[in-house]
């Protein structure tokens, strides 16, 4: 019943759901309590109408599994990016065992010159638990990179619901309305932060303004 919930799910992101993923779904079901949060440090809140509007954080370098794919549709590539990235973490690494889960995961987007679409190349990254920021382990996937990203700040906004192309556009200009003219963000490319797994309606994204060097 699960893999078929989570098929459904892989269907409205017109993937198909191997059947070699149940094993990672079960276990990623089974731990889905225990996820490490990305450590970060917040910088500062910001409200509107005594609501949190947004807020900025510094998160620190670290060690990320990273993919990079260009399919069709953004919620193609994240999809299949995610799919390889939970069989990292369930058992095809160099360990051999269940890594952990951490929140959130990232997807890299740009926008095309214009800024009225995405680029089709998206990067979807996995943060790796404390314990193998040191020595992580080895994908047997070839797709899988481990990669150590530098510093990052950001600018957070919360929403909810399902990532596809056009609700992440719209969210982008609604906080581009929100934050007003500035130069201190880079413009053509962002993030888009996933805590929870595609199989839950309305899960929590956050989208990352990332700021200038």
């Amino acid at each position: 019943r699960l893999f078929a919930h989570w098929e459904a799910v892989a269907s409205t992101h017109r993937v198909s759901l191997p059947r070699d993923m149940a094993g990672p779904i079960v276990q990623m079901t089974r731990h889905s309590q225990a996820r490490e949060p990305v450590p970060y440090v917040t910088l500062s809140q910001h409200e509107k109408c005594e609501e949190a509007a947004y807020e900025e954080r510094r998160y620190p370098a670290g060690k990320w599994a990273c993919v990079t794919k260009g399919e069709p549709m953004y919620e193609q590539s994240i999809s299949v990016s995610f799919m390889k990235l939970m069989r990292y973490i369930c058992k095809e690494n160099s360990v051999g065992c269940y890594l952990g889960m951490t929140v959130p995961v990232l997807n890299e987007i740009h926008l095309t010159r214009e800024r009225t679409r995405l680029e089709r190349e998206v990067v979807t990254a996995y943060y790796l638990p404390e314990e193998f920021q040191q020595n992580p382990p080895i994908p047997t996937d070839p797709e899988i990179h481990i990669t150590e990203r530098a510093p990052l700040r950001v600018i957070t906004r919360v929403f909810y619901g399902m990532t596809t192309e056009e609700t992440i556009l719209r969210e982008i200009s609604l906080f581009w309305e929100l934050l007003g003219s500035t130069d201190t963000v880079l413009r053509e490319t962002y993030i888009v932060a996933a805590y929870e797994n595609p199989s839950i309606p309305q899960r929590r994204n956050e989208i990352w303004f990332i700021c200038r060097a």
